[in-house]
């Protein structure tokens, strides 16, 4: 996971997986779309294959670069972890549920004078 945190960390190679998402492209139509001189993209792209991100196949003269996208499963499934911890959010709504539960119960059985579970009631004794 270090190695595909590492390669998206850099908007350049962030850009280059948006140009490959779908299509195949070679390093020369990746560079021509940058200000950046080609040995650098060449750079990029291996930093993006030796991630895993990326995948050449040489046809012809020419090596066309594909995303891969397995790879990015790891990292999203960390970050949603981080965001939503497991279980939590399920934990606090079922509290959430029971809080409304008992307070509408506690109000219902006020209106109609029944008695409230876990409540004492007052007498002159105890007041």
């Amino acid at each position: 996971m270090d190695e595909v945190a590492e390669a998206i960390a850099d908007p350049v190679r962030r850009e280059i997986l948006v140009m490959l998402r779908g299509t195949a492209l070679t390093a020369g139509d990746i560079a021509r779309r940058f200000t950046i001189s080609r040995p650098a993209v060449s750079r990029h792209l291996r930093v993006l294959r030796e991630s895993g991100l990326v995948h050449d196949e040489l046809v012809g003269r020419q090596r066309f670069y594909r995303l891969d996208t397995a790879p990015l499963v790891e990292v999203a499934e960390w970050i949603t972890a981080l965001r939503a911890p497991e279980g939590w959010e399920h934990r606090l709504d079922a509290l959430e549920t029971e809080v409304r539960r008992t307070t509408r119960e506690r109000t219902r059985r006020e209106r109609t004078g029944q008695p409230v579970p876990g409540s004492v009631e007052r007498t002159e004794d105890t007041a």
